[in-house]
C-alpha cells in the first residue's frame, strides 16, 4: 500500500499554512508549491516533519508546463497523488466593469482561472491511478452573489466553481471527489494589508476554514461531490 500523498498549490499562504499541519498529522507526504522563497522557508521552519515527507517546489501555477512538471515530480518522488488542494488565487477590485482595464482583467483570469485549470488538468491523470482521491479548489462567495466593483474577480471565481462542478461529474466513475469552497474574506496578514481600514473582527480565520478542508480532503468525505461549500460564517 502506497503512502497517502497531498499536493497543496499556493501552500505557503495563510490558508495553506493552516491546512498543512492537518495533513502532516494524518501522516501524509505533502508537496507544496510557492512563489516567494521566504514564505517557503517560514513554512519549513514551522513544520516538525522529516524532510522525506515534505516537498517544496517553486512554481508559477499560471504556467501550464511548470505545473505539469511539478505534478510529475511529485509522482516520481512520492509514488502518486491522493489529495489536491488548489489554493492559488487572488483578488483585485475597486473598479466598475466599464472601468476595468485589460491588465486587471487578465490578472484575475491568470491567478484564478488558469492556475486552477492547469493544476486540475495536470493532477487528475495521476490521481486516477490512486486508490482514492479528493480535490478541493477555492472559489468565492462573490462567484454566487456578484458584488459590484469587482466584475473580473467575480467572473473568474464563477469559472472556478463551474470548472470544479464539471470535473466532479467527469470523475463520476472513479473514487475521486471534487468540491469547491466559497469563502468571502479570510483573515490573513495579506488580506489585512490589502484592506487596511476594513473591520476584520468577524472575518473567518484560516484555521477554521482549514478544518473544513481537512475533512473534505479525507476518506470520510466520500459522499460529498460537486458541492459548493460556504465558509464565510454568519456574515
Amino acid at each position: 500500500m502506497q503512502d497517502n500523498v497531498a499536493v497543496v498549490t499556493g501552500g505557503t499562504g495563510g490558508l495553506g499554512r493552516a491546512l498543512i499541519p492537518y495533513l502532516i498529522r494524518r501522516d501524509f507526504k505533502v508537496a507544496v508549491t510557492y512563489l516567494k522563497p521566504e514564505e517557503a522557508t517560514t513554512l519549513e521552519d514551522a513544520l516538525d516533519v522529516d524532510e522525506s515527507r515534505l516537498m517544496l517546489r517553486r512554481c508559477d501555477c499560471t504556467d501550464a508546463d511548470a505545473v505539469g512538471e511539478v505534478m510529475q515530480d511529485v509522482v516520481d518522488t512520492f509514488g502518486g497523488i491522493n489529495v489536491l488542494a488548489a489554493l492559488v488565487g487572488g483578488w483585485a477590485g475597486g473598479r466598475d466593469l466599464a472601468e476595468t482595464g485589460q491588465v486587471r482583467f487578465e490578472r484575475m483570469i491568470d491567478l484564478n482561472v488558469r492556475s486552477t485549470f492547469y493544476t486540475l488538468r495536470a493532477a487528475v491523470p495521476h490521481m486516477r491511478d490512486a486508490e482514492w482521491g479528493r480535490i478541493v479548489a477555492v472559489g468565492s462567495r462573490a462567484a454566487l452573489e456578484a458584488p459590484a466593483g469587482q466584475a473580473a474577480f467575480n467572473a473568474a471565481k464563477a469559472a472556478v466553481v463551474a470548472m470544479v462542478q464539471t470535473l466532479a461529474k467527469e470523475l463520476d466513475d472513479t473514487k475521486i471527489t471534487a468540491n469547491v469552497l466559497t469563502p468571502a474574506v479570510i483573515d490573513t496578514a495579506a488580506t489585512r494589508a490589502t484592506l487596511p481600514y476594513a473591520d476584520y473582527v468577524d472575518w473567518p480565520k484560516p484555521e477554521a476554514i482549514a478544518a473544513v478542508l481537512d475533512f473534505l480532503l479525507s476518506p470520510a468525505s466520500e459522499v460529498i461531490n460537486g458541492a459548493i461549500i460556504p465558509v464565510y460564517g454568519k456574515a
